[in-house]
């Protein structure tokens, strides 16, 4: 087992929320009035006119994918010269902006802001193990809400599979992915989910300016992300054939196939040693859909 089961399980438990609440935000910004009209689903509009990318839906894949390719480069240069605090504001604005548009539709836009910018400045530069993980519930709804309009079943699964074979390369063959997900940890703002051995703030200075190594278990944000925006693509091309509840509740078939695909890839991996996870929770993804579809 990579982790201690009371890790693992922690880490499974909160992956499952972050697809629940993920569905859940991204059901808050359907307009259902609109979509019975229409005979389709439409999404109501992003706050402060943000706009989506105007992409075919077949093709969208590739958008997302070319917009990972360049982040991932530009994060790789920050490393490289070790432009710390510029990482650490670019991540804020970024979880800020999530988390706002996660919470627009139940707070409004004004509150979500400051909500927004007041949680991504707590997570980023005042971290804690408790505020870090709970942000995550809301970050990749927020996220969600942007791609899942733009794209159809054909393109997120697209996306699932080229995503999957990147990531083997990037951890087993360039093993960059490893180099980012370490920069990341020493800088103390990671993108995903962070679960420490033992409870309290990684790098806690003590007696000085001595400071505290804790061992952690990390999952990358896309892990969380990608799986997320499949369901919520699915939900979107089922959501007028079921009532909203009946939709949901098949559509987390997804959610509870890719948790056990990560469970089971956390049971049998080995420790102190990286993996990519994004093949493992895609067959479960993948299994998860062809269950719903009988």
């Amino acid at each position: 087992m990579k982790h201690s089961l009371r890790v693992t399980i922690w880490l499974v438990i909160i992956f499952f929320f972050t697809q629940l609440v993920g569905l859940l935000i991204i059901s808050q910004n359907i307009d259902f009035n609109q979509s019975v009209e229409e005979g389709k689903i439409t999404f109501e509009e992003l706050p402060f006119d943000m706009e989506r990318p105007p992409i075919a839906e077949q093709t969208s894949f590739l958008y997302l994918i070319s917009a990972i390719l360049i982040a991932t480069v530009l994060v790789l240069v920050l490393m490289r010269f070790r432009k710390v605090r510029l990482w650490k504001f670019w991540f804020f604005l970024s979880v800020g902006a999530c988390i706002t548009i996660a919470l627009v539709k139940t707070v409004g836009e004004n509150i979500a802001l400051l909500i927004g910018f007041g949680l991504g400045y707590w997570k980023v530069f005042k971290p804690n193990v408790v505020i870090h993980n709970l942000t995550e519930l809301l970050i990749y709804g927020g996220l969600a809400v942007i791609f899942v309009p733009i794209m159809n079943v054909f393109a997120a699964i697209a996306m699932l599979l080229v995503i999957s074979v990147y990531d083997m390369i990037a951890v087993w063959q360039s093993k960059h992915m490893i180099k980012l997900a370490e920069f990341q940890k020493e800088s103390k703002v990671f993108a995903g989910l962070n679960i420490p051995y033992k409870l309290g703030k990684i790098g806690k200075k003590v007696k000085g300016a001595k400071q505290v190594k804790v061992k952690s278990a990390i999952l990358g944000g896309g892990d969380i992300g990608f799986p997320l925006i499949f369901a919520g693509v699915v939900l979107k091309h089922i959501a007028l054939d079921y009532t909203f509840g009946v939709a949901l509740l098949k559509v987390l078939i997804i959610s509870l196939c890719a948790t056990i695909a990560l469970f089971l890839l956390l049971f049998y991996a080995k420790k102190d040693r990286y993996y990519p996870a994004m093949p493992f929770i895609t067959a479960g993804c993948l299994i998860g859909y062809s269950i719903l579809l009988l």
